[in-house]
């Protein structure tokens, strides 16, 4: 999808999805021939969200899929699991004390698919260009300098210290390109760039896989680098990534044209059947509700005893139920397979009195507002519109009057956007796999803007979080536990859950280990 909620920085979100998830087989046996290894192809159907193979520029759903395969990072995660970054192609990294610093050591072992070394030349050009390009995933490196110490060793330097570095560096748009080749086709780091057509042809990296043919439309086809250097080579010779809406993606899993279905809503995934696998489990977008604090939007909204009632006044339980199992409930707003996630128990819970005496507590009566959100825009299969309509119910049972206002999402989120919204019904998916892209959510933060939420408007909270930001070690969770707790007493947003994603494969297939950043890993399945 090319539009976004979460920040403006970036043309789309990537589906994320919780780091214990379950596999459970359906009815039936066996897979199809076509997904054995051994040189035939691997077929993945999924509904594209994808703009360019080139790392620099990308920063889409499928794109982060695709380049997963294609280019090899710094730094990685292990399957699913997201707390704990990995050596890749670094060996070690060390962050120093103060934060600003982070030393990574080169392995010597790794080579680009035409042979050649991975340098700290090729390092230092790549993460310069991300940067550099002023492209969609330039921001990863805001304020960091990529310098080359020694043929091994590389430091990025921040002006601030940036804890949260060792968990950008895994991103796919990350990828390590082989310099000479991007420069011989027009690459530099700068936005005076051309490789992108060459890269939108073929690959210049040192991953398990090549890029055989592009489409942004469909399909995609990779074939597997005789070159690999990991420890672990592609199990399938050829992968081919094709564009398709949920219902046929279901059909062709079923009949087994496909072996993986990428988009399956909870009602297209029940009871499957065709020998097929679901894995499932709650993803790491938060869908919250926005209530405005600028009185100029709203006099109702801006009172914080409004936020308390409405907070109060959602029945959690009910919005489980229209997003299916494997859905959760929000405890904060950061999602719950990130560290610093509040606890479950700490989630709040209904209470209609408590509701009502927020109301009355603040003098507000009979209070009428407008609810905005996307008609046009489903998230995880969920629409908006029947979360809207239950909230709606919901707060009335408290005395809150609530007027649906849906629209086409490019006309809603210019509303959300401009922080003219009364109150939002929107989401949150991160930019990356730390509880410090949440600080969005406080005074001044890009949220706390659009919530009317401006900076000086809690300083408390604020010097917390710039704390937070800059705490190095795990005390930094706790900190991130404190702020979540003031930020549901107090703040103008109100978390919800994280609705469930399912992924649904042929029986025989092997190795999916769902990762909230780039979906899955191509290179790490396999067949039974």
């Amino acid at each position: 999808m090319p539009i976004t909620s979460g920040t403006t920085r970036r043309a789309a979100l990537p589906v994320l999805v919780a780091a214990a998830l379950s596999l459970t087989a359906c009815s039936g046996g066996g897979g199809t021939s076509s997904s054995d290894g051994g040189g035939k192809a691997l077929v993945i159907d999924t509904s594209f969200n994808l703009k360019t193979a080139d790392p620099g520029r990308m920063y889409e759903q499928t794109g982060l899929l695709i380049d997963r395969a294609l280019y090899d990072t710094l730094l990685s995660f292990k399957g699913s699991d997201v707390s704990t970054p990995v050596p890749a192609l670094a060996e070690s990294f060390e962050l120093s004390k103060d934060g600003k610093k982070l030393t990574l050591k080169l392995r010597q072992d790794a080579v680009f698919s035409d042979g050649s070394p991975v340098t700290a030349d090729d390092v230092v050009f790549s993460l310069d260009r991300v940067r550099d390009l002023k492209g969609n995933p330039s921001f990863l490196l805001d304020g960091v300098k990529v310098e080359k110490t020694d043929d091994r060793t590389i430091t990025l330097v921040s002006a601030k210290p940036n804890p949260s570095l060792p968990f950008i560096l895994p991103n796919p748009a990350l990828g390590i390109l082989n310099s000479k080749v991007v420069k011989a086709n027009g690459g530099a780091a700068s936005p005076g760039d051309k490789a992108e057509k060459y890269l939108n042809g073929q690959s210049a990296g040192s991953g398990p896989y090549m890029l055989e043919s592009f489409n942004a439309a469909t399909p995609v086809v990779l074939k597997a680098n005789p070159k690999y250097w990991g420890a672990t080579k592609p199990v399938y010779k050829r992968v081919v990534l094709r564009n398709v809406q949920s219902q046929t993606q279901k059909l062709n899993v079923q009949r087994g044209d496909s072996q993986i279905a990428v988009d399956l809503t909870a009602d297209q995934a029940q009871g499957i059947g065709g020998g097929t696998q679901t894995v499932k489990g709650a993803s790491a977008n938060v869908f919250f509700l926005l209530t405005n604090r600028n009185p100029s939007v709203s006099k109702i909204t801006s009172n914080p005893r409004f936020a308390e009632a409405v907070s109060k006044g959602v029945d959690y339980a009910g919005l489980l139920e229209l997003a299916g199992e494997g859905s959760v409930q929000a405890a904060g707003i950061v999602p719950s397979m990130i560290n610093g996630s509040l606890p479950a128990g700490q989630a709040p819970k209904r209470d209609v009195a408590g509701a009502k005496a927020a109301l009355a507590a603040g003098g507000i009566t009979n209070p009428r507002v407008k609810l905005e959100f996307p008609s046009d825009f489903t998230l995880n299969g969920l629409s908006f519109q029947p979360l809207a309509e239950r909230i709606q119910a919901n707060l009335k049972e408290v005395g809150i009057t609530v007027d649906l206002a849906p629209a086409p999402i490019a006309t809603a989120l210019e509303s959300y956007r401009d922080g003219k919204e009364e109150m939002g019904l929107w989401w949150w998916s991160p930019d990356y796999p730390d509880a410090s892209n949440y600080l969005a959510f406080l005074p001044g933060g890009l949220i706390g803007e659009r919530a009317g939420w401006k900076k000086g408007a809690d300083k408390a909270l604020e010097d917390a979080g710039a704390k937070a930001a800059s705490t190095i070690g795990d005390d930094r969770f706790a900190q991130y536990h404190q702020i979540q707790t003031q930020l549901n007493a107090r703040g103008p947003i109100v978390p919800l859950m994280q609705p469930s994603q399912r992924l649904v494969t042929a029986g025989s297939l092997t190795g999916l280990a769902v990762n909230p950043v780039w979906t899955f890993e191509i290179a790490a399945l396999g067949s039974k």
